[in-house]
Order: C-alpha cells, then structure tokens, then sequence
C-alpha cells in the first residue's frame, strides 16, 4: 500500500455535506495511488452499492464504515471489518435512526460496546467526544473519556488524530497524540475528507449553507481553509512526517478489514410451506392445481409452457418468490377484499397466471415468457401489483406484519439537486430574493442542472430571457457544481423488498415521513444486492371501481360481478369511438382521446392496439399513421420480409408490442427468443 490509507472519507451520501460522489471515490483514490479506501458516511450506509461498484471498477479495496452521531452531537467513526462487523454497524445505524426523531439519529457509547464486534472504532473528527475536551484544554478529563471508551470497545478502539491547519489544529494534533501515548491505544491518521480536491471546497461549504439555511457568507466564516480534501499520499506524509506511526496504522486497519459487499447471492425470504414440502414441488403442485381451475382441460400446450417456465423458474431459484408473491395477492383479494391486478411483462407468465397473480391468459393472448424471464437475465423477476389506491396501505402492513421488520421492507427514492430545485436551494444560499429566485426556477423544464446552460441556449420558452445577466451566471455556476448530488431520501411509492430474515444485517433502514421503515438502497441498489422487490402500486381508478359498485349495491340492491362483465357490450365499444372517455382509465388524456376517434375500435384486442400505440416509442416514431392508414384501407398492408408476416398480422405489418420487436430479431437472426430479447434490451 502507499503507506497510508484514507479512513475517514464522506461522499454525497453525507447528505447536503460531502462532494464526492461515492462511484468515483474508488477510481479517485486509485488515481493517486491508493490500494484502498473508506466511505463514512453520516449515520449512512446508502452509497455502499455505488462504492462497491466503483472500487471494483478502479482495482481498490472498499472499506466499509460511518460517521456516527451521538445523542449529545459528538461524532466517532466506524468501521467494518468483516461481516458480522458490517452486520453491526447497519444495525446501530438503523437503531440510530429507528429510535430518535425521524431527522435526527443518535446513539450512545453503551449501545456501540453492544455492537463492537468485528468493528473498529476511532475517537472521531474535532467534533469527536475525545477531540472537543482536548481541544477545550481538558487533558485529564479527555484521557479519561479515551480510556472509558477504550474500555468499553476494546482492542478496537483507536484515537483519530488529524491536522486540518487551521488555527491550533496541530496542538490538537499533538494533544491527541500525547492522548493515545499516555492511554497506550494506538493513533491512527485522518483527514475528515468532504471533497476531491481544494477547488472543490465552495461546493461543500455551499452543501452547508443549504444544509444549515443560512447565507453561503456565514458558512464559509466557519471553516478558514480547505483542507478537509482528498489529500495524496505525499501530503498525508507530510503533515505526520515525525509521527509516522499513526500513519501505519491506517494501513494495518486497511489490512485488517475483510469485508466484500455481496452482489452475488439472492436473499429471498422464508415462505411458510406444508411440512415435508420443498419449495420447488410445492410450486408445481399449486400451479398445476391451479392450471386445472384455470382451464377446461390443461392440453399438451399449457403443459409444456408450464413445464417450460417452472423449469427455469427452479434452474434460477426463484420458487419462494412466486410462492411468496401468490400469497400477498391473494390474501389482497379474497382477505383484505381489496382489488388487485398484475401489469408488465409479469402478464406473459403463465405460472403467474394458474397461480392467480394475473387475470391475463398467456397463452389465449400469445405473450411471450421471455420478455419476462429468460436465461440470459439472470436477475429477479420484476413484477407489478395494481391495488385500490386508498386500501394501499392496509396491503402494506398487511406484507410488514405479516413477514416482519427482520425480512421486509420499502426501499427508498432519492431526490437529487436538479435545475429547479438548484436554483432555488442556491438562490437562498446567495441570499437572492425568494421571488426573483422563484421565477428564474420555473423559467426551466425539468432537466438536469448540468444542462442549464444548453437548456438557456436551445429552449424556446427561454429564448430572449436574460437569464445570463448579472448574479444569475454566479448562481448557475454554483447550480452545475452540486448537479445531481442527493437532497434526501424518500419512500418510494411501490417498492416493497422482501428478504431473508438477515436484511437488518445487509442494510441500514431509517423511519420515512410516513411512518414505514425504509431501507438505505433505492430500487437499483436493492436489485444489485439480491433483494426480492415486490411494486405495489395504487391506482385510483381501483377504488373508483369499488365506490362506484358500493353504491350499485346499495340503491339496487346487489352488487356487480366486475370481473364477469363481458368483453363484447356493443354500446360500450360506440362510447369509445364517440371519444367521450373521460374518467375512462387509460384512454381519457387528450391524445388518447383523438387517437380513439381516429381509431374507432369495435373489440377487446383493439383497445390493446390502442394503449400499446400510445407510448413515447410508437408516437415519437410515428408508427399510429401507417397502422391506421393500413387499418382503414387507405394504404395496402405489406411486410419487410414474408417470414415477418405471421408476427406482424394482427397490427397490420407495423410493429406494436414487445413481443412482436423480439420475435421479429429472432427471426431476422435466428437466434432464441432468450437472446433476442437480449439484443432488445
């Protein structure tokens, strides 16, 4: 190693505090010739997928560890060194959250004792509880805190020393070090790093403003220097050139640490199954049961479909997800008496179907297995859960109580600074007015704050705008400097991540604003850590449904059988050709409802065209005027290739749906439909 190893590193996932994003932080350090480094993060653990990631990439050691926060605002660092150390420390980050005010997490030096194993502990930043007495010139009472914490961690524990050269820094410097010598603990070298380099020093001390709510003028009073950078390794040595000790204990606790993320293994969680069943045979037998109600007679079809997607199914292990998955959607419908539906590729399953996760029939409609499983996508399989959307949260503590806090969860959605959002958190941290701010913000669509610039040249509605003058370039200067960088962390709205009973040890989780406890990984992060993600997701037109059949019942009498109403109502088909759709889910926007009169459909399949017409791809290719030129008889329907025509028959030669796209490339190329649907994606 370089002989010295940063251990005290904070990335964006310092929310509104560190500035460097926590993927580049392994290709930075390897850029200077680092074989490891750290990410402590505040009381988070959120960056460590990205980290991971990023460390591989660059051929650096990850070492996992957080700043953590003390009830009374002191600050110590920690450090997994293996797996039952990373175990420990996502669970006192999560105590730390779970057991405070939402905001505001803090632990106690009795509660890191009961959690020390496998973990290094260091005496912290000057805001570190030995540091801030010995920085006040209590050198007694700072030993004895040193050694109270030394008893209680053990071997573990260690003094952080640090020279940031501010005013009295280096006195600290020795008085900790003097600490460590009259204690025997041994001292390690930091540098409390928020940012790459020192030019990047204004877009932390702006983080802080944004943070604080204060003027950018009054922050930057608090620090003197930026110092607190991503120091190379010549640097490190020569702030610590007569105490090289400290600096060689960085490395032996780099050395010491073990611990790789795992992004390899699937963690499902426990499903309840009759005793003496696997998983595997159990799943057979509830799908066949299943395909028996499903159908009149199961032909040599349906069997070999089925028999084809179980097997795969198996092959990747993926049966006690489908199990746990069948379970919540039927004990949604026919226990909680809540309406539910599967949409996505979900719908080309047919074990999805005989199981009574989705009311479509993959084989009736010709979709395609692949599109939602196939080999050549070795991930878990995504699948979608429409429910009422004011009986969502029952479904969702329904899944909680019923698996528990040890094996689920909601993942989080992170809010990152973009255009808008920029320029107003910047605007106050410039002290601008709030107004002037305000309508510079909404002069700009939702883009990037990295493209303000472009977006000032090349958008219309900014064109002859004087967005360029005076404190405005300073302001979107700034804005470019925090581009992207996360604000904070929400609930997501659908995802639910079910796990094996270890999740507390894999992931941090913190309490969100509505109460659920969410982890500290968004849905990419989750689905790189093996996590099952289960979206549950509330339409509103579910509980309009259920309202509106309520009040049936009660002026008539009786309810409706929603799902019995027939596919063929002649006067429901000349309400949609009148494009009078308001309300209508799915064809009452403008554009659907210009596309229907235009279309007039007059069966079930039609409105299937016409919804799969109707996204980004076909309208932005402009696939809707051939397919109704052909549809109407204004234009003769032909085919790129005849072996294209049985694939593209039912729209009329033009290419519609995903199964279409990847049978026409398995045609084209004759591979498998697995390996087109590769190329697809």
């Amino acid at each position: 190693m370089s002989g010295f190893v940063h251990l005290h590193v904070h990335t964006t996932w310092s929310l509104r505090d560190g500035a460097i994003p926590a993927e580049t932080l392994g290709p930075l350090a390897a850029a200077l010739g680092y074989d490891a480094v750290a990410m402590t993060d505040h009381d988070s653990l959120t960056g460590a997928v990205r980290f991971a990631r990023g460390c591989e990439a660059a051929g650096v050691k990850a070492i996992y560890g957080a700043e953590l926060t003390l009830t009374n605002g002191d600050h110590v660092t920690a450090i997994a060194r293996n797996a039952r150390g990373y175990g420990n420390l996502c669970r006192l980050i999560s105590a730390a959250h779970l057991t405070n005010e939402r905001g505001e997490p803090g632990t106690t030096l009795e509660a890191i004792a009961e959690r020390a194993e496998g973990l290094f502990v260091l005496s912290g930043c000057e805001r570190g509880p030995i540091a801030r007495l010995a920085a006040a010139g209590h050198l007694p009472h700072a030993v004895a805190a040193a050694k109270k914490w030394r008893a209680a961690i053990g071997d573990g524990f260690r003094i952080e020393v640090f020279d940031h050269r501010t005013y009295g820094s280096h006195m600290l410097r020795d008085r900790l070090l003097a600490i460590a010598a009259d204690t025997g603990i041994r001292a390690v070298a930091t540098n409390d790093v928020h940012y790459a380099t020192p030019k990047d020093a204004g877009a932390h001390e702006l983080l802080n403003a944004i943070r604080e709510i204060v003027p950018l003028s009054t922050t930057r009073s608090q620090r003197s220097n930026s110092e607190y950078y991503f120091k190379p390794p010549t640097e490190m040595h020569a702030l610590f050139d007569d105490r090289k000790e400290a600096l060689a204990e960085s490395v032996r606790i780099a050395e010491a640490c073990e611990y790789e993320l795992d992004l390899t293994t699937y963690h499902f969680p426990e499903v309840p199954i009759p005793a003496g069943e696997t998983p595997t045979g159990y799943l057979a037998r509830r799908c066949f049961q299943g395909a028996e109600r499903r159908y009149a007679k199961i032909t040599k079809e349906v069997d070999d479909r089925l028999q084809h997607e179980l097997k795969l199914i198996f092959k990747l292990g993926f049966a006690s997800f489908f199990l746990l998955v069948s379970d919540i959607v039927d004990h949604t419908r026919h226990v909680l008496g809540v309406r539910a539906s599967c949409r996505g590729s979900a719908a080309g399953s047919l074990v999805c179907y005989v199981l009574g996760i989705s009311d479509v029939d993959p084989v009736r409609y010709d979709l395609l297995f692949e599109r939602f499983m196939n080999e050549r996508r070795e991930e878990i399989p995504d699948i979608d859960v429409d429910v009422e959307s004011h009986r969502r949260e029952d479904v969702l503590h329904y899944i909680l109580d019923t698996y528990g806090a040890e094996q689920t969860a909601i993942c989080c959605m992170v809010d990152t600074f973009r255009a808008r959002m920029a320029i107003r958190e910047v605007g106050k941290a410039l002290g601008l007015p709030p107004d002037e701010v305000d309508t510079v913000a909404k002069a700009f669509p939702r883009v990037r704050a990295k493209d303000i610039p472009q977006a000032i040249e090349r958008l219309p509605e900014l064109a002859g705008t004087n967005l360029r003058g005076g404190q405005l370039e300073q302001l979107f200067e700034l804005c470019l400097q925090i581009d992207g960088f996360p604000r904070h962390l929400a609930l997501h709205p659908s995802g639910v991540i079910l796990s094996s009973p270890d999740l507390a040890d894999r992931v941090p989780m913190q309490e969100s604003f509505q109460g659920f406890n969410m982890l500290q990984a968004d849905k990419d992060d989750v689905e790189e850590l093996g996590l099952a993600k289960l979206d549950v997701l509330g339409v509103r037109m579910f509980s309009s449904i259920t309202h509106a059949n309520s009040e049936i019942e009660r002026t008539v009498g009786r309810p409706v059988d929603i799902d019995d109403l027939p596919h063929d109502d002649l006067p429901t088909y000349r309400l949609i050709r009148s494009s009078r759709t308001l309300g209508c889910f799915q064809i009452e926007s403008p554009g659907q409802r210009e596309l229907l009169a235009r279309f007039q459909p007059h069966r079930f399949l039609d409105l299937i065209v016409d919804i799969s017409l109707f996204r980004p791809g076909p309208v932005k290719s402009d696939m809707v005027s051939p397919f109704l030129e052909r549809r109407h008889g204004f234009e003769d329907t032909t085919y790129a290739h005849e072996s294209l025509k049985k694939i593209l028959q039912e729209t009329n030669g033009v290419v519609v749906y995903h199964e279409q796209v990847i049978r026409v490339i398995a045609a084209i190329t004759g591979c498998s439909l697995a390996d087109a649907d590769y190329v697809r994606r």
